[in-house]
């Protein structure tokens, strides 16, 4: 007999390589997507070319130099996805979207309609794999377990089956979710520094923490320790909760007049998204699944479930969505409707939108602060007033209108930062790559500290001479033909008091088209100003300048 907690029958379909699927590229060419310099997806061809997750973008690109490479797109890839998710509703209303590429349903009443779950997975595949994608197709791996923690974990399992040549469904049968997930490494529960400490221990599998006694796991590492002890056990992360949220939670907003472009429904919604959090925080809650509800003039309905990731599966102590997460799931369902085709579309304009907090839990407390590398203190006013007011801009003037530092690495100043998206990444957590010191190759040729203050965005041509008034070259071996003994700017001729270098680059010699050898001086001019110059292809520039 089950016991009474235990999870109900989950199915969990993922699309792997979404983005690349969702940017019109098949499996068989050798492409990646990458974010901060650093390969979040890729094709099968470029993993037979040793190409793999996380890995640098100079490292992929040497092991497949026809690597094509491509940018993280998420309202590309959320608006793509919404073909998948309406003919998964062919099979059952109640679909959770977690993240573009994978969401889930479970599998009680549609298991029965269809003749079990092996059929229903079988005709999910086959569902999917018919949509018109230009031509590209879709696989979907599709997992079926007790609960969505061990459901996609199974997903991959079938993943893997499926480059076996076998049908890409994983069935875990009834009650067999734990024996199932123990020989999984810890690394599953995706929680790293949790996962270092047990492996420290001499844990190093999911059954390994599962045989723990629980009261145990709960004095040595609290709440964490339990609901990933519970996840191991293939149990939810949370017992189930039976009372609905209240209905004081839900918000909702009349549209006058209809609105029938994304732009303005998008901007209603971060109000609606502020609100819903404002009475959240009173009640000391956070909201880990949302059901958006949008309406027409001719009472055509739009209704769709939105996971928090990270409460999907590990389920992270107070994890939860933030304000311009829900925000971005309101865009993301909206924008696939409203530019679905025409038989799809709504046929009027969107009169009410309404935010339903499906699954509400307690805050873990988790203090944030605004500072110069992300949200991370103590301030945690400042926290919520500085995501509010960037939810306002993209809400005005699109969600890419605001955006935010990384560091990515690099010889260059203009290589070593990057401006992302703030859509695209989670401004509530610390993240690494707002930290110099994450970027831990040696880079050689990279110029040494202090950074450039203004690095131009198009080079300015100059001429730099030597004592007679020639040109100063390089030879093969990089070394100067003479000293750098004047610097010609626009006519105006200035004497170079001092300079350093050269700091040679050869880069992608493997790319003819690509391909760059350059030499970079600082030199510093009789009017105190420190530059940087580079000589490339036989002609000098000033790259950036120094305060």
């Amino acid at each position: 007999m089950s016991p009474p907690d235990a999870p109900g029958r989950v199915m969990v379909v993922w699309v792997p390589d979404w983005p690349l699927v969702a940017a019109g590229t098949r499996a068989d060419e050798p492409a990646a997507v990458f974010v901060s310099n650093r390969v979040v997806a890729c094709t099968a061809a470029a993993r037979a070319a040793d190409v793999r997750r996380h890995m640098r973008r100079r490292e992929a690109q040497a092991r497949c130099p026809s690597l094509q490479v491509l940018d993280r797109d998420v309202e590309r890839d959320a608006r793509m996805f919404e073909p998948v998710v309406r003919a998964l509703e062919a099979f059952t209303p109640r679909v959770e979207v977690t993240r573009p590429g994978r969401c889930a349903f479970p599998t009680r009443g549609p298991s029965r309609y269809f003749g079990g779950d092996v059929a229903l997975a079988e005709q999910v595949v086959e569902a999917v794999a018919a949509i018109d994608m230009a031509g590209v197709a879709i696989l979907a791996a599709v997992g079926v377990a007790d609960g969505p923690f061990a459901a996609e974990h199974a997903a991959r399992t079938a993943y893997l089956a499926a480059q076996r040549g076998d049908p890409p469904v994983w069935i875990v049968e009834p009650e067999a979710s734990a024996e199932y997930l123990a020989p999984l490494s810890l690394t599953a529960l995706d929680l790293p520094d949790f996962a270092d400490v047990l492996r420290r221990l001499g844990l190093h599998t999911l059954g390994d923490l599962a045989a723990l006694p629980a009261g145990d796991v709960l004095g040595r590492f609290g709440p964490t320790g339990v609901e990933a002890h519970r996840l191991a056990r293939g149990l939810d992360a949370r017992p189930l909760r039976t009372t609905p949220p209240p209905p004081d939670l839900v918000v909702s907003v009349d549209l006058d007049p209809p609105a029938e472009q994304v732009a303005p429904i998008a901007f209603v919604a971060r109000g609606l998204a502020d609100e819903l959090h404002r009475r959240l925080d009173a009640r000391g809650s956070v909201c880990t699944r949302v059901v958006v509800i949008a309406e027409t003039e001719n009472g055509e309905r739009s209704e769709r479930a939105w996971r928090h990731a990270e409460s999907s599966s590990s389920g992270g102590k107070g994890a939860g969505l933030s304000a311009g997460a829900i925000a971005d799931r309101v865009r993301w369902q909206m924008d696939g409707w409203i530019n679905a085709s025409v038989r799809q579309r709504p046929t009027a304009g969107i009169v009410r939108v309404e935010l339903h907090p499906d699954e509400v839990v307690a805050a873990d407390g988790r203090q944030l602060g605004f500072s110069g590398q992300g949200f991370v203190g103590r301030d945690t006013g400042a926290a919520e007033r500085a995501v509010r007011a960037i939810a306002r801009v993209q809400g005005l003037l699109g969600a890419d209108a605001v955006s935010v530092p990384e560091y990515a690495g690099g010889r260059d100043p203009d290589e070593q930062l990057r401006l992302v998206p703030a859509g695209a990444v989670d401004l509530t957590v610390d993240r690494p790559s707002v930290r110099s010191d994450w970027i831990t190759a040696p880079w050689p040729g990279r110029l040494p500290n202090p950074s450039p203050a203004t690095v131009h965005p198009e080079p300015l041509p100059v001429d730099v001479l030597d004592g007679t008034g020639r040109i100063v070259m390089v030879d093969g071996r990089c070394t100067p033909t003479a000293p750098p003994d004047r610097l010609r700017v626009g006519g105006r001729t200035q004497r170079i008091r001092s300079w350093a270098g050269p700091w040679p680059v050869d880069e992608r010699w493997w790319d003819p088209e690509r391909h760059s050898r350059r030499a970079r001086f600082q030199v510093i001019t009789d009017d105190g100003v420190a530059r940087l110059v580079v000589l490339e292809r036989g002609r000098w520039s000033v790259a950036a300048t120094y305060d």
